[in-house]
C-alpha cells in the first residue's frame, strides 16, 4: 500500500499543509518542534481513527481551531484508489469517511489501511510494563483480524461492567446479585476465551517472523522468543473451550478476593507477554543497544506477518529512530528500507548525516521534504 498524498488542517502544528510521497522512503527533515511527527500521527489517524502519542483527540486541535482534519489518498494490492478523511469536532467526536462515504464505526478502518510504527516511544514494549506488551499484541491481532478486534471491544464492555457490578458491592459490603453475577461472568469468558484463544494461535505464527527479522537486523546469534503468560495452568496448545474451562474455574477461585477488591482479577487484560534472548528476560537482563534491536526486530515482524495475513504492505513509520542507532545497524535498516523486501516508508529526523550516501534521494522512488514551523518549506524528489 503507498500513500500518494496528506493534506492536513488545524493538525497541532499545521494550519494546513499538503504533502505528496515518493513510493519507497520519504525523509520529513527540520528541527525539533517543526511538526514532522505531527505528519506521522495525521497518518496514523487515518489508519486506525486515533493518535499514536496523543492520548485524547483534544491535544492534536490546533489552538483557537474548531475542528481539525486530515485527509490522505492511498493505492494499495487489495484496493486500487481509497480516499480517506477523518474530522474531529470537540464535544461531537470523530468521523471517518472513506471515498466519501462515513463509518458506522472507527473500528472498521482497522485493517483496512494496514500502518506499523516505530518510535522511541516503542521502547517501553521491551523495558515498561505489561500493558504496552499488551497493546502491542492487540494492536497486531487487530489489524490482522477484525473479528478479534470486535471481540476484544466487547470484552472490555464486559469488563467494565463486571467491575462496576464488584465495585458496588464492595461499597455496599454485600455480595453482588448471583444471578446478575452469574450472567457476567459467563460474558466474559465466552469473550475473555476467545480473546486468550487468538493471542496463543498468534504466538505460535509470530514465532517464525520474529527469528527471520532479527537476523536481518542483527549478526550477533541471539535467538528471540516469546512467551504468553496467561491463567494459571493453561494449556499454550489451548483452544477455545479449554480456555473456558480453566478461565470458569480461575473466576470461581477468585469470587471472594474479587468482592474484597471490587475488580476482576483474571481475564486477557491482565496477561503477560514475556520476551527472551537466548533465554534471558530481555526486561530484565538486555542491554540498551538489545533492547533496542529486539524493538526494532518486533516491529519489522510485526510488518511482515501483516503483510502476510493481509496479502497488503503496511505503511511503516519510522519516527525519529535513526538518532538512536549505531551508524552499523542504520545504514543495515536504511538497505532494507530500500530494497522490495520493505515497501513505502516515511521517516522523521532532526539531521540528514544518517542519509548522506545510502539513500539517493535524487532518483524519483525517494523523496526528500523540509518541514519547519508547521509548514513543507522545500520538497524535491
Amino acid at each position: 500500500m503507498i500513500l500518494r498524498d496528506l493534506r492536513l488542517h488545524a493538525f497541532r502544528a499545521h494550519a494546513e499543509t499538503r504533502l505528496t510521497f515518493a513510493p519507497k522512503v520519504n525523509l520529513l527533515v527540520g528541527p525539533n518542534g517543526a511538526g514532522k511527527t505531527n505528519v506521522l500521527e495525521a497518518v496514523h489517524y487515518l489508519c486506525l481513527s486515533k493518535s499514536f502519542i496523543a492520548s485524547q483527540d483534544g491535544y492534536v486541535l490546533r489552538q483557537g481551531a474548531p475542528f481539525f482534519e486530515v485527509e490522505g489518498t492511498f493505492e494499495g494490492e487489495q484496493r486500487p484508489h481509497l480516499r480517506a478523511r477523518l474530522v474531529y469536532v470537540p464535544e461531537e467526536g470523530k468521523r471517518l469517511f472513506i471515498n466519501g462515504a462515513p463509518l458506522e464505526r472507527l473500528a472498521q478502518v482497522v485493517g483496512m489501511l494496514p500502518v506499523v510504527v516505530f518510535s522511541p516511544l516503542d521502547q517501553a514494549i521491551t523495558a515498561g510494563g505489561p500493558d504496552e506488551r499488551r497493546r502491542f499484541l492487540d494492536n497486531i491481532l487487530s489489524q490482522a483480524r477484525p473479528v478479534y478486534l470486535d471481540d476484544l471491544l466487547k470484552y472490555r464492555r464486559a469488563l467494565r461492567q463486571r467491575n462496576v457490578l464488584l465495585a458496588e458491592a464492595r461499597r455496599r459490603g454485600a455480595a453482588p446479585p448471583p444471578a446478575l453475577m452469574a450472567s457476567w461472568d459467563e460474558e466474559l469468558v465466552t469473550l475473555g476465551s476467545r480473546v486468550i484463544a487468538g493471542r496463543l494461535r498468534f504466538m505460535h505464527e509470530f514465532a517464525a517472523f520474529l527469528e527471520a527479522a532479527y537476523a536481518r537486523i542483527e549478526s550477533v546469534a541471539e535467538r528471540p522468543t516469546i512467551t504468553y503468560v496467561s491463567l494459571d495452568g493453561l494449556d499454550p496448545e489451548a483452544d477455545e473451550a479449554a480456555v473456558a474451562e480453566v478461565f470458569r474455574r480461575r473466576l470461581a477461585r477468585l469470587a471472594r478476593r474479587e468482592q474484597q477488591r471490587g475488580r476482576t482479577l483474571a481475564g486477557p487484560h491482565l496477561d503477560e507477554l514475556v520476551f527472551y534472548l537466548n533465554g534471558l528476560e530481555v526486561r530484565r537482563y538486555a542491554s540498551q543497544g538489545q533492547h533496542r534491536t529486539f524493538g526494532m526486530a518486533l516491529k519489522l515482524a510485526q510488518f511482515f506477518y501483516l503483510q502476510d495475513r493481509l496479502e497488503e504492505t503496511p505503511l511503516l513509520l519510522l519516527d525519529d529512530v535513526f538518532d538512536n542507532l549505531d551508524p552499523v545497524r542504520a545504514e543495515g535498516f536504511l538497505h532494507l528500507l530500500q530494497s522490495g523486501a520493505v515497501g513505502q516508508s516515511l521517516i522523521t529526523a532532526a539531521r540528514l548525516d544518517p542519509f548522506d550516501g545510502i539513500v539517493p534521494f535524487g532518483e524519483d522512488v525517494h523523496r526528500l521534504i523540509r518541514v519547519e514551523a508547521g509548514a513543507v518549506c522545500e520538497a524535491g524528489a
